[in-house]
């Protein structure tokens, strides 16, 4: 019999992060919703509980004391050690396209803060609450490998996700603790139909298959490298943008 997994998913009060939250309790895994906003996390929470047990926490990524907190509320809920972690808490619609001369400082600090400081502390906190062989997957973009204009404080806050990634996975790995990153391309998101009209069409011709990117696309890759085929995966980037661009 498979022993049930602790899934706990940042940034899962809507979105990409309620997808995941959704596609590991399908699975049956036990999932922990935290977001910054608890109304959001515990509406998805909510949704899952016909499928699997499930809770909902406020979290700051960007503050020790409130992911430490956090930590403990999860393991508490787990009733001991947490398997998977998906660091998906990040700024993104909200991020103002500048040239990079023109960026406030302040902005700067607040993306760094959420997209890539995020991830360290959640991992930090929760390392103690990892089993062996535990998973973690940290959402980066595929806007490093184009290198989008304008945007430079989001693309580096992402490639930042990569470098951590490298090198979390060398710490982890002595405790067969797997650590990857996920670059989704352009994904039809409630988020991104705010950013523009024409969502479901931009750069589906720049793309190798000929259609936009579904959240369902970036679960199943944060799925397989949450899963014991992924073991021997770590490190490692995943790139899914149908194609758009190949490194």
């Amino acid at each position: 019999m498979t022993t049930q997994r602790t899934v706990l998913i940042t940034g899962a009060a809507g979105g990409l992060g309620r997808a995941f939250a959704e596609g590991f309790a399908r699975l049956g895994d036990r999932v922990a919703v935290a977001d910054i906003n608890l109304d959001g996390a515990q509406e998805t929470a909510e949704r899952l509980h016909t499928l699997t047990d499930a809770a909902a926490f406020r979290v700051d990524v960007t503050d020790p004391v409130s992911t430490e907190q956090l930590a403990t509320d999860v393991a508490e809920f787990a009733g001991g050690l947490i398997d998977v972690v998906i660091n998906n808490a990040a700024i993104y619609a909200t991020v103002t396209r500048s040239p990079f001369e023109e960026i406030d400082p302040t902005e700067w600090d607040l993306v760094m803060g959420v997209n890539l400081k995020g991830p360290w502390l959640v991992t930090r906190a929760l390392s103690p609450h990892l089993s062996d062989g535990a998973r973690v997957v940290n959402l980066s973009s595929a806007t490093v490998m184009s290198g989008s204009a304008q945007w430079a404080h989001y693309v580096a806050s992402k490639g930042g996700v990569i470098a951590l990634t490298r090198v979390l996975a060398k710490e982890l790995g002595g405790r067969n603790i797997t650590v990857n990153a996920i670059a989704p391309g352009f994904t039809l998101t409630d988020a991104s139909y705010g950013l523009m009209s024409d969502a479901a069409s931009y750069g589906v011709d720049r793309g190798s298959i000929k259609r936009a990117s579904e959240p369902e696309d970036i679960v199943g890759a944060a799925l397989f490298l949450a899963s014991p085929e992924s073991g021997f995966i770590t490190g490692q980037t995943l790139v899914v943008d149908g194609g758009r661009q190949f490194i």
